[in-house]
């Protein structure tokens, strides 16, 4: 799904309202930096690989992966 400027700043608005992810990551790993930094990182390089494979630029891009088989 494509972000606009304006739809990351949404995005961050709403992490920031996330009491869970508001200063650091649930489960951060090797990388200190904040949520919302991270996810901001994460859709623009999303969209530059897209953008790579040929595909139409955007800002940013949420990707999401389908688990088949898993049982929640």
């Amino acid at each position: 799904m494509p972000l606009s400027p304006g739809d990351m700043e949404l995005k961050r608005k709403a992490i920031f309202m996330h009491e869970s992810q508001k200063d650091e990551a649930l489960f951060p790993g090797s990388d200190p930096r904040e949520f919302w930094q991270r996810a901001d990182d994460r859709n623009k390089g999303t969209a530059n690989k897209y953008n790579q494979l040929g595909l139409p630029e955007f800002f940013a891009m949420e990707a999401f992966v389908r688990w088949d088989g898993v049982a929640l």
